[in-house]
């Protein structure tokens, strides 16, 4: 019988969990033992005591020692790692090309670890995609935020002192936090417009009763993503945004690319050109940013246009965020807890696609080139 162990997470201000209860529940019918960390719940509002199926441990160096299995949310810290037993298992969103240290580490102390943003995006791996679950409470959230800081209603309203227009919302990119996004800004009131540098999701735009706006090419690349433009591609795409851009009350980036530093779109010439009181809210940020005068984790005023670059957007909304990561996780261990036996399965195009570091090796190609180039 496999035991799980979840931690309390250490990362500042991040407040998602990598279980909840019913989870927990789930995953004990499969022959799983669940141990968690006293206090685990308390940052997404739940108690220990609603835990049913898990046993509570007063601190982490015990649970560590005790677990085959390790969930996370946050990459684990040198020090989480090396409480650790040789061969344990550790499934989080370990963001190794931004944690270098911690994949060395992992090496080292022989952990076998599952990144889950490197899920391969296929059909049968949907129902394990963080990206996509997370992405959509930071699309939600990103429209609330816009909402808060921006000096203007979002819909129309029709009131004794006058007609007020609704605002004009433009978001970049169309991914699912985008899509989120629009679905979000529509529903406040909004006249909305969405872009994204794959044409193919013009239908998925209009569908949600937005306006695509176009480009004269097309940029789809492998995996889902966007192609790398070239430079003429990237003028056109600037001169076509600027005049949407400068139109807009209230603008929110989305285009992030995992493992790189994320597109610059709106450069600060776009910003100057915007009426006084935009609001741009980048989701970008933890790439460095969509917008060049993008400064993650803070809030900018330029020129009477804000810009918001929150961090970890996810993390303001932990009761469904950790719910739908939650969920995520027990679709990916589902396929190794089985009658009561752990069993990796290493044929399988799922866990040969995420696993980071095996055996006392990183198994990731791309990765093992990041750090020989480090």
């Amino acid at each position: 019988m496999p035991v799980i162990a979840i931690p309390k997470e250490l990362a500042t201000a991040e407040r998602r969990i990598a279980i909840v209860p019913e989870v927990a529940d789930k995953l004990e019918k499969l022959g799983a033992k669940i141990q968690i960390e006293k206090g685990l719940g308390q940052s997404a509002f739940l108690e220990d005591d609603a835990f049913n199926s898990a046993s509570v441990v007063d601190d982490a160096a015990s649970l560590y020692q005790a677990a085959d299995v390790v969930l996370k949310v946050q990459p684990p810290t040198l020090d989480e790692i090396k409480q650790m037993k040789p061969g344990t298992l550790l499934i989080g969103a370990l963001a190794p090309f931004q944690h270098l240290d911690v994949v060395a580490a992992l090496k080292e102390a022989n952990i076998t670890a599952l990144s889950m943003e490197l899920i391969p995006r296929i059909t049968r791996a949907q129902a394990m995609d963080i990206l996509s679950s997370q992405a959509t409470v930071a699309g939600y959230k990103a429209v609330l935020m816009a909402a808060d800081i921006a000096p203007v209603f979002f819909p129309m309203l029709t009131t004794a002192a006058g007609t007020i227009r609704p605002s004009k919302v433009l978001i970049i990119g169309a991914g699912v936090a985008g899509l989120q996004a629009i679905a979000t800004a529509r529903r406040l009131g909004a006249i909305v417009e969405g872009y994204d540098v794959r044409s193919a999701t013009k239908e998925q735009v209009e569908s949600l009763g937005a306006k695509f706006v176009e480009m004269p090419f097309k940029a789809e690349g492998e995996g889902g993503y966007a192609r790398p433009l070239t430079e003429e591609e990237k003028q056109q795409q600037q001169e076509v945004l600027a005049k949407h851009v400068a139109a807009s009350q209230i603008v929110i980036t989305t285009a992030a690319i995992p493992g790189r530093a994320s597109p610059k779109i709106i450069s600060k010439d776009m910003v100057e050109a915007m009426a006084s009181g935009a609001v741009i809210i980048d989701l970008a940020a933890e790439g460095g940013g969509n917008c060049e005068l993008s400064q993650p984790g803070e809030t900018v005023n330029h020129n009477n246009v804000v810009i918001h670059a929150p961090l970890n957007v996810t993390s303001q909304m932990p009761t469904h965020a950790s719910d739908m990561y939650s969920r995520n996780l027990y679709n990916l261990l589902a396929l190794m807890v089985k009658d009561g036996e752990l069993n990796l399965d290493w044929d399988d195009e799922i866990l040969q696609g995420c696993v980071l570091t095996h055996e006392g090796e990183v198994k990731n190609a791309a990765v093992a080139e990041a750090m020989q180039n480090a």
